[in-house]
């Protein structure tokens, strides 16, 4: 990927994270990032916000340290 083709994907995204933050989905700039590219690949975006939201009642909400690693 080009340099060009680089930043406006990533201008893409951050438009995409300010909408998805307006719309007060609660998507990290991760999250989303992996959902878009799951959709150009030609998942149903449909489906996958029903994944989204189908893990979300059976997880419930996750915080940053549920992400960091276990301190010994």
């Amino acid at each position: 990927m080009d340099a060009n083709a680089a930043k406006t994907a990533r201008e893409s995204l951050d438009i995409a994270f300010q909408m998805s933050n307006i719309l007060d989905t609660g998507l990290d700039h991760h999250t989303l990032s992996i959902l878009i590219a799951l959709c150009d690949l030609g998942l149903n975006a449909d489906a996958l916000a029903a994944v989204v939201k189908e893990l979300r009642k059976n997880l419930g909400p996750l915080t940053p340290q549920d992400a960091a690693p276990p301190v010994p």
